[in-house]
């Protein structure tokens, strides 16, 4: 699928239109080379709200805004149980595919998305912006490249706050089918930076629990993990932690150590590398205590890197296994916590 040859535009399609599709239209509108051609959503009000505000076209129908021919990319942003359902419509109509966080609620669910774009012949990637930040980027490179010799432990914290009210803010927040708890909503981001920087996970100790909320999934995990490296890694993730804090990860390697708390470096002990320039706070870093409060701007560049990929065929930074392998992990640590023991994480051989 080539971008419209009358306009030299690759038109996208965004459905859901909550919070987070704000994110997803700033970006677009601020890429060469792309346009907002139209928005869904089962809110009328909204979807009309912002198709005049952006000049779109609407539709309460997904379905509908898959059907059409002026567009090449969708973006999905509805509710974390509905993203299996649309990314298979969305696929099966023959559409370059961008899901929110996390691209579904089951590992089985992803693994069938990543196989279905890969027999369309169709780009699948899950949004994980944070991936982006240039300070992340250096981070992957000193550790893929051995400058802290061998990764030893790998370490990540989320200690994030929700309010009762934000879970009561819609029905499905905080519900295990369409929003998942602490782990799969707030700290998957996290979980992509950990695997990401210490490699394929191959076991997994996990414990969960609700403490300071009502609702059905966790506002409290920690696990341990062993990862095919031989590395092992500890995660905690939780939306119960007053006031919260920036995301930590902590890599402790046989030469050096990296310390990073939100896009903040804590302390950086590199043989042969000083410490990157970072301001004081990252322009995209936020959602401590407010999911509001982060910047469009690796939204922005995540989606750049989708077109790269269709324009020149080449793999994407973030791909659908990526997305998969993070559910993957998650799933495991409900699965340890539920039976009292260690999982195993078989390895998938999905791009």
């Amino acid at each position: 699928m080539d971008a419209n040859s009358s306009s030299g535009l690759w038109r996208f399609g965004i459905i859901g239109c909550g919070t987070i599709a704000d994110f997803h239209i700033a970006a677009i509108r601020g890429l060469d080379g792309a346009k907002l051609t139209v928005v869904s959503s089962r809110d009328g009000t909204k979807a009309q709200a912002i198709a005049e505000r952006e000049g779109c076209a609407w539709t309460v129908d997904y379905k509908e805004l898959l059907q059409r021919n002026d567009v090449d990319i969708v973006c999905i942003t509805t509710s974390s149980g509905s993203h299996y359902r649309i990314g298979h419509d969305a696929l099966v109509a023959g559409k370059h595919v961008v899901i929110e966080k996390p691209l579904a609620m089951r590992a089985a669910e992803a693994e069938e998305l990543c196989r279905l774009a890969e027999e369309r012949g169709l780009m699948l990637s899950v949004i994980s912006q944070r991936r982006f930040e240039p300070l992340h980027l250096e981070v992957k490179r000193i550790v893929a490249e051995g400058r802290i010799g061998k990764l030893l432990l790998a370490e990540v914290e989320v200690p994030f706050y929700r309010s009762q009210q934000y879970y009561d803010s819609s029905p499905w927040r905080g519900t295990i089918a369409e929003d998942g708890g602490a782990f799969m909503n707030q700290g998957i981001h996290s979980v992509d930076l950990l695997l990401w920087f210490a490699g394929e996970a191959r076991a997994v100790y996990g414990r969960t629990v609700t403490q300071t909320h009502e609702m059905e999934a966790e506002d409290l995990g920690v696990a341990i993990v062993q990862f095919k490296s031989g590395a092992l890694g500890t995660m905690m993730a939780s939306t119960s932690i007053t006031p919260g804090f920036p995301a930590a990860i902590r890599l402790y390697g046989s030469e050096g150590t990296i310390k990073l708390s939100g896009s903040n470096i804590e302390h950086w002990s590199v043989p042969g590398y000083d410490a990157p320039p970072v301001f004081a706070e990252s322009p995209a870093y936020g959602g401590v205590s407010d999911p509001r409060s982060i910047s469009h701007i690796y939204h922005q560049q995540q989606l750049s890197n989708v077109i790269e990929s269709i324009e020149f065929v080449s793999q994407l930074a973030v791909t659908g296994g990526d997305g998969f392998r993070a559910i993957q992990l998650i799933e495991g640590i409900y699965e340890s916590s539920a039976g009292g023991k260690e999982v195993r994480i078989e390895p998938q051989f999905i791009l």
